[in-house]
Parts: structure tokens; sequence; C-alpha cells
């Protein structure tokens, strides 16, 4: 397959660290593919609905430059709704690239490839799409996979409670309860985690904390 004929409309290619998930914490090359099907309220990348064309041999060549990261991490958007992101996933994973896909949930995982560490979302009702999860996405989870629940409101708390112990009682991967800034307090969540007993992970956004938005591009 030719690299220089296949193109992803890319917002932007940056070096920074990771904010959230597992990894929170490890310098990560950021691949932000642009576009997205859904429009949460709460969305933080407004800015990612738009991108340029650029070459997979042109994303491949940035990537070159970054010998020490951690990761790479494949982020939207919706990277999914791309055809050729699984081309783009399957090149990497061939050349042993820890990767990170960060997807929204609603949109079938089937074809990424299973070494890819993905990080799926469960919108909750605050998001306006509550019903937008694919569950078929749950067979093709692995242990090394995790799943977010980004929360708002007690709402949200209580639907991704009773989700999980609906849904996700034998999935193995790591669960994340993740609050809204300025919406839910991360204390107030982490009380909830605590009484509830719950065995999940709370995901705050290390990059809001040191830099108050979205991740220090480098």
């Amino acid at each position: 397959m030719n690299q220089s004929n296949i193109t992803l409309y890319v917002n932007e290619i940056f070096y920074s660290l990771q904010g959230e998930t597992t990894r929170t914490g490890f310098p990560s090359l950021f691949i932000r593919l642009a576009g997205c099907n859904l429009n949460c309220r709460w969305c933080d990348t407004v800015y990612a609905r738009t991108g340029l064309p650029i070459t997979i041999a042109h994303i491949m060549q940035t990537i070159e430059k970054y010998p020490t990261l951690n990761h790479i991490t494949i982020t939207g958007g919706e990277p999914l709704i791309q055809e050729h992101t699984v081309t783009l996933l399957d090149i990497l994973c061939k050349k042993n690239y820890p990767l990170q896909l960060e997807t929204n949930g609603s949109i079938s995982i089937e074809y990424v490839p299973p070494q890819v560490h993905k990080i799926v979302d469960v919108k909750t009702p605050s998001s306006g799409h509550a019903d937008s999860f694919n569950f078929s996405n749950i067979q093709y989870l692995k242990p090394h996979d995790e799943i977010k629940f980004v929360i708002a409101d007690d709402n949200d708390y209580n639907y991704s409670k009773q989700f999980m112990e609906k849904y996700l009682a034998n999935v193995p991967c790591v669960i994340n309860f993740s609050p809204v800034v300025d919406a839910m307090k991360p204390q107030q969540l982490a009380e909830y985690i605590l009484q509830d007993r719950l065995n999940v992970r709370l995901n705050i956004q290390l990059h809001k904390i040191l830099w108050h938005t979205e991740p220090k591009h480098f």
C-alpha cells in the first residue's frame, strides 16, 4: 500500500504529557484527527471538527522526529469516522509503536488491531448522546483497554453506575469515571465512588491541572 497516496484529515499533531487514563503523565505524541459524528454538550475539542488532508507518509515522518515518546495517542474528534484510521493503526502496529486510541464508543472497534490500547467512551445523559453506545464493542475489549464515563452531575453518576453493573460486570478492563470540569467536583465524585464501593478509577484530567486548558503543545 502506497502511503503517499493515503490521506487522513488531521486537526493537529503535537507532543505533550498524557492527561488521562492509566497512562496519565507519560509523554505522548497526539495525532488529533478531524471530524466527529456526535455533538456532545460538554465537548472540549469542538475545534477538531475541521482539519487538513495529510498523507500517512507525512504523518510517519513527523512521528520519527520523536524517538523517545512513551506512546502515540490517536484521538479526535472521532478517529474511527475516517476510513483510513485503521490503516494508520495497522502501519504503526507493524512498526511496534505503543498506541492509544480514544473513541466515543458509537462506532465499531472490530477492525482496530487488538494490540492497540483502546479508550472507549460510554456517553452519559448530560452529553446528549446517552443512546449512542455500540454494544457490540463490549466483545472486542481486551484487558489492556479502558472504558470512560464522563460525569457532569448525579444523574450521570447513577446512569454510569447502573450501566456498569448491567453491562460491564464481566468486562476485564479498567473503567474510568471522569468529572466534567466546573460541573462535577472531583472530590464529590471520589466520595461517591468510595461510598458505593465501586471498582473504578477516578480519571482527573492532568493537563487541566497543569495548564488549565488543553495539553500544552511541544
